[in-house]
C-alpha cells in the first residue's frame, strides 16, 4: 500500500511542477492566466488513506498589470471580460490578449488570424448596438463629399454704426456703402468643392440689420449668386430677439442660378445667428460652424475607450466602422484553455454575456496597451521549491519501503 501511496504522491508532484513550468513559461505571454493544481486525499473505506489525487486545476483570472505599447493597435481591458474572437474554423474563442493587426481586405485579427468581434456599423458611422455580433472589418473606400445643409455664426455687431437707408441705395456687393459688416465662411457643394461664402450685415434702422449673401469661387461654372437671406431684430439690451427669423439660403438653385446645364445639385443651407449679439463694441465673428466637406481618404484607424473603431479620413472627417463586443462570464474558472491566448465556453463556465465596454461588469478597452501575465514569478519559483522537496520526500517513501521488504526477505 506504501507504494501506491508514494505513487500517487509522485504523480501529483508532478503536474504541479508541470503546472508551475507552464506558468514560467508563459510569463510574458500577453493576457495569460495562470493556473494552480489542487489535491485531494484518497479513501476507499479504510483507515489509513490510499494516497493523493489531482481534483482540479484552477485557473487565476485576476488583472495583470497594463503596459503601454507603441501601437494603437495593441489592445487591454482594464477590468473584468474577455475579448470575442471568430476563429478560422468559424469556432469562437475568448481572449485577453488585444494584440490586433489588420488584414489588407480590412479585417481586424490576431496573430494567429482569429477576427475580434463586435457590433457593425452603417455607411453613415452608426453603430448598431445590441444587434448581432459580427467579425470586425475596417472598409477602405474613400469618404464621399457632402454639401453644407448648416450654418451657424455667433457674432456681434456694432451698435454704434450708422442707419444706411437701402431704399436710397440698394445693397450692392461690390459697393461698400450699402453694408456696416462683411464676413466670409467656406461652403461646400455636392460635389465637394469649396465656395466662398460673403454675408453683408446692414443696419437699416436701431436694433434692425439687413442680411444679404454672395456665394462665389469653385469650379467653372460655378459663378456668383447673390441673395437675400432675410433680417436680425435685436432687444434692447441688444441679445439677439428669439422671433428673429432667416431664410434658408438657397444657393444653386435648380436650373437658374448658374445657368442651364449647371452640374451641381442645387445648394440650400439654413443659416443660424443664435447667440449673437449688438454691443458697443466692434463687429466681430465669435464662431462659426458649419457641416459640409469635401472627399477624403481613409488615413487611419483608431480604437476608443468603448471599444469604437474610428475610420479618419483625409478631410479631417471621421467615422465608426463599429465597436468591439465584450464578453462575461458568471464563472471565468470554468473556461477552456485551448491555446494560442483562448479559451472557450463551458457548461461550468455559463453561457457568455456579451455587451460594450464600460457596461455591466465588462471593464474599459485602453487602446495603446497590453496586458501583461499575471504569473508572479517569485511565487512560482518558492512553490516549484515546494514541490520539489515533496517530490523528493515521496521518493523517500519509496526507498523506505523497498528497504523494509529487503529485511523482510532476508529474514
Amino acid at each position: 500500500m506504501s507504494f501506491s501511496q508514494a505513487l500517487s504522491g509522485l504523480n501529483a508532484q508532478q503536474q504541479k511542477l508541470g503546472a508551475i513550468g507552464n506558468n514560467i513559461a508563459n510569463s510574458q505571454t500577453v493576457g495569460f492566466k495562470s493556473s494552480n493544481v489542487q489535491f485531494a486525499d484518497v479513501y476507499a473505506e479504510s483507515r489509513i488513506g490510499l494516497g493523493v489525487r489531482t481534483s482540479a486545476v484552477l485557473q487565476d483570472f485576476s488583472q495583470g498589470n497594463i503596459e503601454t505599447s507603441s501601437r494603437n493597435m495593441d489592445l487591454a481591458i482594464s477590468g473584468e471580460g474577455f475579448f470575442r474572437f471568430q476563429q478560422p474554423n468559424g469556432e469562437v474563442g475568448y481572449s485577453r490578449n488585444g494584440q490586433l493587426t489588420m488584414t489588407a481586405d480590412g479585417r481586424l485579427t490576431n496573430a494567429q488570424g482569429a477576427q475580434i468581434m463586435g457590433y457593425p456599423a452603417d455607411a453613415d458611422g452608426n453603430i448598431q448596438a445590441g444587434g448581432n455580433v459580427l467579425g470586425m472589418q475596417v472598409p477602405s473606400g474613400d469618404l464621399q463629399a457632402n454639401a453644407t445643409t448648416e450654418l451657424d455664426i455667433s457674432l456681434n455687431l456694432d451698435s454704434g454704426q450708422p442707419v444706411i437707408d437701402l431704399a436710397a441705395t440698394p445693397f450692392d456687393a461690390n459697393n461698400a456703402n450699402t453694408y456696416n459688416y462683411s464676413t466670409n465662411a467656406t461652403v461646400f457643394d455636392s460635389q465637394g468643392n469649396a465656395r466662398n461664402l460673403s454675408l453683408y450685415f446692414t443696419k437699416t434702422a436701431d436694433n434692425q440689420w439687413a442680411v444679404n449673401g454672395r456665394m462665389s469661387g469653385g469650379p467653372a461654372g460655378g459663378g456668383t449668386y447673390d441673395i437675400g437671406l432675410g433680417s436680425l431684430a435685436f432687444n434692447q439690451n441688444g441679445t439677439l430677439n428669439a422671433t428673429t427669423n432667416i431664410n434658408n439660403a438657397a444657393f444653386n438653385g435648380p436650373g437658374s442660378e448658374f445657368g442651364a446645364g449647371n452640374p451641381f445639385e442645387a445648394l440650400d443651407i439654413a443659416i443660424s445667428f443664435d447667440g449673437s449679439t449688438q454691443f458697443a463694441n466692434s463687429s466681430t465673428v465669435n464662431d462659426i460652424n458649419q457641416n459640409g466637406y469635401t472627399s477624403g481618404s481613409l488615413v487611419g484607424v483608431t480604437i476608443q475607450d468603448d471599444g469604437t473603431i474610428m475610420r479618419n479620413y483625409s478631410n479631417e472627417q471621421s467615422r465608426a466602422a463599429g465597436q468591439i463586443a465584450l464578453v462575461s462570464f458568471r464563472n471565468p474558472e470554468g473556461l477552456k484553455p485551448e491555446g494560442d491566448n483562448l479559451w472557450t465556453a463551458t457548461a461550468s463556465s455559463g453561457q457568455e454575456l456579451v455587451g460594450a465596454a464600460g457596461t455591466g461588469l465588462r471593464g474599459m478597452i485602453q487602446a495603446g496597451a497590453t496586458e501583461t501575465s499575471n504569473v508572479d514569478m517569485a511565487r512560482e519559483l518558492v512553490d516549484m521549491i515546494v514541490a520539489q522537496r515533496a517530490y523528493q520526500a515521496n521518493s523517500n517513501t519509496i526507498s523506505t519501503q523497498d528497504e523494509l521488504l529487503q529485511t523482510i526477505m532476508n529474514l
